[in-house]
């Protein structure tokens, strides 16, 4: 195991981080990010309030079958037209259809055929701008693991503050505001992206249709077994872990020791990620993805602290532990799978990469509700704690994953 955590040692200055494109980049997605983490409170709260639990259902699946069935064309068109312009692209969109709901819920009481099309439209353009998310980082950062590691944080920050300013929001003046205040992390987004200068684009492009490109991306994924293999074990993760957990965990952690309790629960989660990604931009293993897959060990302390009803500083302990965790191998997987695949490939291989993680959560969320009425919530975080040091094993003895080299 020592092999996994030997560290490179370089006498060359570390490259500068904070460059101006990093900068407006940084800056385009920590509000972004800000406003996607407003959204579910929001979609739970405000649309809860008119059409009850079937409605937020129906806006938030609306929201993910476009995503998921589009996300591969978003990464040919970026790939096509470059990341920048079509993540600008679907920033306008989400500007005008977060602009949209909340001038209806301003204004009255927004119909839900509203409702679905913003969503549906929302879901599509984030489809288009996600691709994109994984290829500008190599573009304006010259060390892409501590950019990630940077990035992991911000997203850290706003997972914490995003829910507590959308619930004053609806609060103190409606969800209107919400909704306001999102389009206007786009509209700041999209003004930092167009102000990064990237390099011109050298040598002519080949000349190939969108059925080409998809086909292209495909083959580029599979040909990368340890990148298929990570998403293959990651299906299983998302459909038996991070899909069931946030209903499940939300469920007995609220019933036993309150609402209250569940966001301190949430906030040692937040902080753990932030140590995870502060820890991520220091070490640099010579085998990122076995390392990531060992430290991935710690995230079965989530489902287990709560399965067994431990008192809140334990709890808070656990998701401390499993935050550090994730955050550490999401930068270990983004930074080997910026690094590791061609430029010209990398935003359709990384849709791809995306499509099928998204999936498997997808397909938990929707499967919990029926399963919990069969088997009882804490036998089922029983499974997932079991399944989670399972992906953990599984990770380390798949032999392309545990090899991988860092680039």
């Amino acid at each position: 195991m020592t092999a996994i955590y030997d560290c490179e040692q370089s006498l060359a200055a570390p490259a500068r981080l904070w460059t101006r494109n990093f900068v407006l980049y940084f800056g385009a997605r920590a509000v972004s990010l800000l406003g996607d983490a407003m959204m579910p409170v929001a979609t739970a709260l405000a649309v809860g309030a008119i059409y009850g639990v079937s409605g937020v259902g129906y806006v938030l699946a609306i929201y993910t079958a476009p995503f998921v069935l589009f996300i591969p064309f978003g990464g040919v068109f970026a790939d096509r037209l470059g990341a920048r312009t079509m993540m600008v692209g679907a920033d306008i969109i989400r500007i005008f259809t977060q602009t949209a709901v909340a001038v209806a819920f301003f204004t009255g009481t927004p119909p839900l055929w509203l409702l679905l099309s913003a969503s549906f439209l929302s879901g599509t353009a984030s489809a288009m701008f996600q691709p994109g998310v994984n290829g500008m980082v190599p573009l304006v950062a010259k060390d892409p693991q501590r950019a990630n590691g940077t990035l992991k944080i911000a997203d850290a920050a706003t997972q914490l503050g995003g829910p507590v300013l959308a619930g004053l929001l609806i609060t103190l003046t409606g969800a209107g505001a919400v909704y306001a205040v999102d389009a206007g992390t786009f509209l700041l987004s999209g003004l930092c992206l167009v102000l990064v200068r990237l390099a011109s684009a050298t040598g002519a492009k080949e000349r190939s249709t969108v059925m080409v490109d998809l086909r292209r991306g495909w083959l580029e994924f599979r040909s990368r077994s340890w990148m298929w293999s990570v998403i293959l074990i990651w299906v299983f993760f998302g459909i038996l872990v991070f899909g069931p957990y946030i209903p499940l965990g939300s469920r007995l952690i609220g019933d036993r020791l309150g609402d209250a309790a569940y966001g301190w629960v949430m906030a040692g989660l937040g902080s753990g990620t932030v140590l995870g990604g502060l820890i991520a931009i220091k070490i640099r293993p010579s085998r990122p993805l076995a390392a990531g897959g060992a430290a991935i060990f710690g995230f079965g302390f989530i489902p287990l602290t709560v399965a067994l009803e431990l008192p809140l500083p334990l709890l808070m302990a656990g998701h401390l532990l499993g935050g550090m965790s994730w955050a550490f191998w999401s930068v270990m997987w983004s930074t080997s799978v910026q690094t590791q695949v061609a430029p010209d490939v990398l935003n359709r291989v990384t849709a791809y990469e995306i499509a099928g993680s998204v999936s498997g959560i997808a397909v938990g969320q929707a499967l919990v509700g029926p399963v919990s009425e069969i088997v009882s919530p804490r036998d089922l975080l029983f499974v997932s704690t079991g399944v989670s040091f399972a992906v953990c094993a599984a990770l380390l003895l798949t032999r392309p994953i545990r090899r991988l080299r860092r680039a």
